[in-house]
């Protein structure tokens, strides 16, 4: 495909309306999401793109019934449990974005242990946004920078936006060139706040778990026929 994003970010937006559509709990749909995101992985690199960022558990989220938190949490001990292989079959670099500290233990060391053990892989850049929020990253990125201002005898004035950026969670990664929503939903839901600011955006009806390669293509035709401008300037 041409013009292909170097860098994709979806919300994983109707798994609980694809289970309630089938008459299912919403945990059954949380679980078929949760099974798609591996295939749209392996889409998405043999397309060509080269980072991959999805939106699977939010700072709010922690507001739904302890049952379904407790359902989300299982699917996570699963998810990363099986992202090892993948990891290693696929050469697929997973990192993992968001405040974890407050996640389970055994979940922090499983996340430790796969983003240690895909640290060397250069296939597609996965990026998993765990108890995320984009308030949240940047009033932690400001503290941090400001720190490290402080530490180098600087004084707080002296902050810049790439202050800022380097402090991100996603301080190694490019910010995102297409944020794709599904479910019909049409805002950001606090999601890559700083980073989406020149990003495109494509929203979509299909529900998460029913969001295939096919659909993905669709969305990046979509940013491919874009006339992508940056301070009055064509991208190039």
């Amino acid at each position: 495909m041409e013009k292909v994003p170097q860098h994709i970010a979806i919300i994983m937006d109707g798994n609980g309306r694809w289970a309630k559509k089938r008459g299912m709990p919403r945990n059954v749909g949380h679980s078929q999401g949760s099974k798609n995101v591996r295939k749209i992985c392996e889409a998405a690199w043999k397309l060509g793109v080269k980072y991959l960022t999805v939106y699977a558990l939010s700072t709010e989220n922690w507001t739904r019934p302890q049952e379904e938190i407790d359902a989300l949490m299982k699917i996570l001990r699963g998810f990363l449990k099986d992202a090892v292989k993948q990891c290693t079959d696929n050469n697929m670099r997973v990192r993992i974005i968001g405040d974890i500290s407050v996640l389970p233990e055994d979940i922090i060391t499983s996340i430790h242990h796969l983003e240690e053990v895909s640290s060397v892989n250069t296939g597609l850049q996965f990026q998993i946004a765990l108890n995320y929020g984009g308030k949240n990253e940047i009033v932690r990125a400001v503290k941090k920078a400001a720190v490290k201002l402080a530490n180098e005898g600087k004084h707080i004035e002296y902050m810049t936006e790439e202050d800022i950026s380097r402090s991100l969670d996603t301080a190694q990664i490019p910010d995102p060139d297409l944020i794709i929503r599904t479910s019909g939903e049409q805002r950001l839901s606090n999601f890559l706040m700083w980073q989406s600011a020149y990003s495109e955006f494509y929203f979509t009806d299909v529900l998460w778990p029913d969001f295939d390669k096919k659909a993905l293509e669709e969305a990046i035709t979509y940013y491919a026929g874009r006339n992508r401008r940056f301070g009055g300037l064509e991208d190039k």
